[in-house]
């Protein structure tokens, strides 16, 4: 067999013994993405981010009543943040939704497989051997795991700082009373859950683009582009009936769990919507790199 069809295969001639699910451990490859810089910077700043809000307002004051947020619900959510810990995480996570979450997602879920070909070392995996389409399932839940785990420290420190310094109180709603503390709480949670069903399709995007290329910064900044991209077109009024199929339609439909009582219909079209586009990039990134020639 020659060395190009050992690469192809992604299998050598492996002992009678060999076992493809044996290979490339789940744990090892959680433990291998937690020593990297990126990882730790990315984890790291969703516990700061939280903090510089908090300073932000404290050193900011009262306005006095001063419109400098703008209107509508993110505007009335700003009103709110200092009202209570809930109402503080719940605005940590409006603001991180747009973007930053986008690029932590992207960053998790496009770097895996195109740093390993930019190393050289994807090749050097397949020869141990490591069965592709193991290698991208490892590589695929390790990089949801900590994209989870980014969402869920931002929410639980800005649920912690806000509660310490702001009290535990009902969560404020834009449209409706105000939610009992222990109800505003699996709001909080529901609102957590969709957001991480939504980037599910930033998750499979990036890790598409991380199988089609030999740059991480390119699956990276091409996922968060294509995801402002569609944010842009779904402004468009003109587009009509098109932008119910653009994968940010749906994107605020968890400002519908503060309302009394919730409003889950685009709530459910939205996580539906998520999970197709999501599976359907995946399924492109295994069936393209269970197929192409590896040469790095």
């Amino acid at each position: 067999m020659s060395a190009n069809s050992t690469l192809q295969s992604g299998v050598g001639r492996p002992d009678a013994g060999f076992r493809g699910s044996a290979t490339l451990p789940v744990w090892a490859e959680v433990r291998r993405q937690a020593t990297r810089r990126r990882t730790q910077l990315a984890l790291g700043f969703m516990v700061l981010l939280p903090i510089i809000i908090l300073v932000a307002f404290e050193f900011g004051g009262n306005n006095g009543g001063d419109d400098d947020n703008g209107g509508g619900a993110f505007g009335s959510l700003v009103d709110l943040a200092t009202s209570g810990g809930l109402n503080f995480a719940l605005f940590c996570l409006a603001v991180s939704a747009g973007f930053l979450l986008v690029v932590v997602v992207a960053l998790f879920c496009g770097d895996p497989i195109a740093s390993e070909a930019s190393w050289g070392s994807l090749r050097y995996l397949l020869a141990i051997p490591v069965p592709r389409a193991r290698l991208l399932a490892v590589k695929l839940v390790v990089a949801l795991a900590y994209s989870l785990l980014a969402l869920l420290i931002l929410t639980a420190t800005g649920l912690l700082i806000g509660t310490l310094r702001y009290g535990w109180h009902p969560l404020g709603s834009t449209v409706a009373a105000a939610i009992p503390p222990g109800q505003g709480l699996l709001r909080l949670l529901g609102i957590v859950a969709y957001l991480a069903t939504i980037m599910l399709v930033v998750a499979g995007l990036a890790f598409l683009l991380s199988v089609s290329t030999d740059a991480a910064l390119g699956a990276v900044g091409g996922a968060v582009l294509l995801w402002i991209l569609s944010s842009i077109l779904d402004q468009i009024t003109a587009l009509g009936s098109i932008r119910v199929g653009l994968p940010t339609h749906y994107s605020d439909a968890w400002l519908g769990l503060l309302s009394t009582p919730p409003q889950v219909d685009d709530l459910v079209k939205g996580a539906i919507a998520a999970i197709c586009y999501a599976t359907l990039f995946w399924s492109l990134a295994f069936w393209r790199f269970t197929r192409k020639d590896i040469t790095s």
